[in-house]
């Protein structure tokens, strides 16, 4: 599938949400749909994020505004994306993704390590597709995409909470999968290790954790890479766009690995 691409223009006339756009797998993301012909709207903390790449859509002929909003503050963003529907009608392709757990053995957390992780993933999406589902029903075409992890099938040592929720993900897609209407479609989209800040990010703290150097822990990850690299950005999302496109119409439910066959199960 990583091999596919999206024809020219494919979304041409259809909406995308972006959440956590202002950089990287969000706004490579946002930057393929808009290079498809889709009209974006990038959602993000981080103004300044949000501006420089509606900027850069808008660069290369495409659509784009941006949206500030905290998926940790639900009540604001059903606000603030409720009225963007009343202003702009329908948005058809929804991106689930947000920032990652922080590291650390899953016994040493509390309940609240647990709990905004949960509501920034689960309950945020949950949130989203309600608001917008009716738009996709009425349109006859629905995309949702969550950018999830590998850990959906096999948990990473340290990451014992993202796991959990990363799981969490998995599970509500599955079933919601089996309720959407025909022509709406929900997927996992599942990054294995991609060059972003969150990885370097998570690369320093296991470093510190372990008295050694980001440079020892990304060699030990690439010796888990057939490949021999880190995914950019970009190609993660090419497989997003795709699954967005009419020509991912038939894959439904599905948890598609992006990570260099990085992952043993079958």
């Amino acid at each position: 599938m990583i091999g596919m691409t999206v024809p020219g223009q494919a979304l041409t006339g259809r909406r995308a949400l972006v959440c956590g756009a202002s950089a990287g797998i969000g706004r490579a993301t946002a930057l393929a749909l808009a290079a498809a012909g889709a009209e974006v709207t990038a959602v993000a903390r981080s103004t300044a994020g949000l501006q420089s790449l509606v900027d850069e859509i808008r660069s290369q002929n495409g659509t784009a505004d941006w949206l500030q909003g905290d998926l940790e503050e639900r009540e604001h963003l059903c606000d603030e994306v409720s009225a963007l529907i009343a202003t702009t009608g329908p948005i058809h392709i929804l991106i689930n993704n947000t920032g990652g757990v922080p590291s650390g053995p899953i016994l040493e957390a509390n309940e609240a390590d647990f709990l905004r992780p949960f509501g920034r993933h689960v309950l945020a999406s949950q949130l989203l597709t309600q608001l917008l589902l009716p738009g996709m029903k009425e349109e006859g075409y629905g995309r949702i995409l969550n950018i999830v992890s590998t850990s959906v099938r096999e948990p990473i040592p340290g990451l014992g909470v993202s796991n959990t929720i990363r799981g969490a993900m998995a599970g509500w897609s599955k079933s919601l999968s089996r309720e959407l209407p025909p022509g709406v479609t929900i997927n996992n989209v599942l990054p294995g290790f991609t060059k972003t800040d969150r990885l370097n990010d998570l690369g320093q703290a296991i470093a510190g954790r372990e008295g050694s150097t980001p440079e020892a822990v990304l060699s030990r990850w690439l010796t888990e890479v057939p490949e021999g690299r880190l995914a950019q950005p970009a190609e993660i999302a090419a497989t997003v766009a795709f699954l967005a496109s009419p020509s991912g119409a038939f894959v439904r439910g599905a948890s598609i690995p992006v990570d260099g066959g990085r992952m043993r199960s079958i």
